[in-house]
């Protein structure tokens, strides 16, 4: 990524320094055959093109300056020295203008004399016609291209300067016409092209060093992101601009039963929404649990697991009754923790189910967090015989052989892992029942189990 980034830096300062060759061409022949002519416009488009030297050589060190990548002092980068250098562009426009308007007025109230129209005013009005088109579209290109505000600012100046040089030849056609005033005209047209630019100028740039974003840009990222899953929901977006590259600071929330892999997929999703909407953007988002749109057992799931010591939270059955409804949750904690605590924690969780509407009654079982098993030898005899008696309590209850069968001894006791396969037709609750009773059944006949995990599949 570095390299591209330096390439586009030596490209954007390239454009700024022919910019600057540029615009000292026009001043000399502006303000050379200006001054030897006494017209007023060509002055006037002269000091236009000598601010566009100043403002240029600005540009080129606020491309500099702004193409350093980010540090601790600057985490967002530098690229807003551009904005910086685009105010200060502003304010030569603006002096330029003043100066301008003044001369002009004068002119009008008879201080000054028409210029002499000769031919080659015409032909320096030709060529910077031509140099100003030409960099006004190359700028503007380049400007889109590195998304670079000075570059951006620097075209306006030169559309401004073309304007003005329109204005001129227009004044000098007057004055050869016979009408006096001519070309003081143009140069007060002038005047007004120059203030509009620096306006324009001042008001982009300042709205960018103010944190003010773009509508469009906004809602091209709230779009991307609505446009994803329902289970996606937008708490805050927040954007900054710098140097026409977007940073996004956005908040989701989602479903409070997702795991963390789930949420970070959900963060990825919105990334990578927000970066097709505002290509080039730097994006964070925060996941959080979503509080609203939610049923009532994700609603209690949401209260039981925002307590830091309630590890797990199952089998929430929801009891509807007529005009109430009660709700019976399991509820996990660490191994270590004392009953006076975890009955505390489970006392605020029913409190806070309970003020739900419609909710009258809830209880919740309070459980360990299970420990890692640590293995001990099996014993081979006791074992084979647990397994074929497992193995024919499998076949007596589903009519076929287990799929696959292990048994695994532990300090705890025997854990038993288990596939079985039922009917292609039944239902996951009949698969369920089923594993319970089997469960229930092993349980009965089996010595010594501490664990049973029965996979059923079709």
């Amino acid at each position: 990524m570095a390299q591209p980034v330096e390439d586009e830096r030596i490209a954007v300062q390239r454009r700024t320094l022919v910019s600057v060759a540029a615009a000292g061409l026009l001043v000399v022949l502006k303000l050379g055959v200006g001054l030897a002519t006494g017209s007023l416009g060509l002055v006037s488009a002269g000091v236009e093109s000598s601010g566009d030297v100043v403002a240029a050589t600005l540009t080129f060190f606020a491309v500099r300056l702004g193409g350093r990548p980010a540090d601790v002092e600057h985490p967002y980068g530098h690229r807003r020295a551009e904005n910086l250098g685009a105010l200060g562009e502003a304010v030569i426009l603006l002096a330029g203008g003043a100066i301008i308007a003044i001369e002009a007025v004068g002119r009008l109230l008879g201080a000054g004399n028409a210029p002499d129209a000769h031919w080659y005013l015409f032909l320096v009005i030709a060529v910077a016609l031509i140099v100003d088109l030409s960099r006004t579209i190359v700028s503007i290109r380049t400007a889109r291209r590195y998304r670079s505000a000075a570059l951006r600012s620097n075209a306006f100046h030169f559309a401004a300067d073309m304007a003005g040089s329109v204005a001129v030849l227009v004044g000098l056609l007057l004055v050869r016409a016979g009408f006096a005033y001519g070309d003081a005209l143009a140069a007060l047209v002038i005047a007004a092209i120059i203030f509009a630019a620096a306006a324009r100028l001042i008001a982009e740039n300042a709205n960018v060093l103010m944190d003010r974003t773009p509508t469009q840009a906004r809602e091209e990222a709230e779009r991307a992101i609505a446009s994803l899953e329902p289970d996606i929901e937008l708490g805050r977006l927040r954007l900054r601009e710098s140097g026409g590259r977007y940073f996004a600071d956005v908040v989701v929330a989602v479903a409070p039963g997702q795991a963390v892999v789930e949420g970070h997929r959900a963060a990825s999703l919105v990334e990578r929404a927000v970066e097709g909407a505002l290509p080039g953007s730097d994006v964070v988002v925060h996941v959080e649990p979503r509080r609203t749109g939610l049923d009532l057992r994700d609603r209690v799931l949401a209260i039981a697991l925002a307590e830091p010591l309630v590890k797990e939270a199952h089998d929430i059955t929801i009891l509807e009754q007529e005009g109430s409804v009660s709700v019976a949750s399991h509820l996990k904690f660490p191994d270590d923790l004392d009953l006076r605590t975890a009955h505390a924690v489970a006392e605020r969780v029913e409190r806070a189910i309970r003020a739900m509407p419609g909710v009258t009654d809830v209880q919740t079982h309070l459980e360990p967090l299970e420990r890692p098993l640590m293995a001990r030898p099996a014993d081979g005899r006791a074992d084979r015989q647990a397994m074929r008696e497992i193995e024919r309590l499998v076949r007596e209850r589903t009519g076929i052989e287990p799929r696959s069968a292990r048994l695994l001894s532990t300090e705890a006791g025997r854990v038993v892992f288990l596939t079985v396969v039922v009917g292609h037709g039944a239902s996951l609750v009949d698969a369920h029942h089923l594993a319970g009773e089997l469960e229930d059944q092993l349980r009965r006949q089996v010595p010594d189990i501490a664990d049973i995990v029965i996979h059923t599949e079709p």
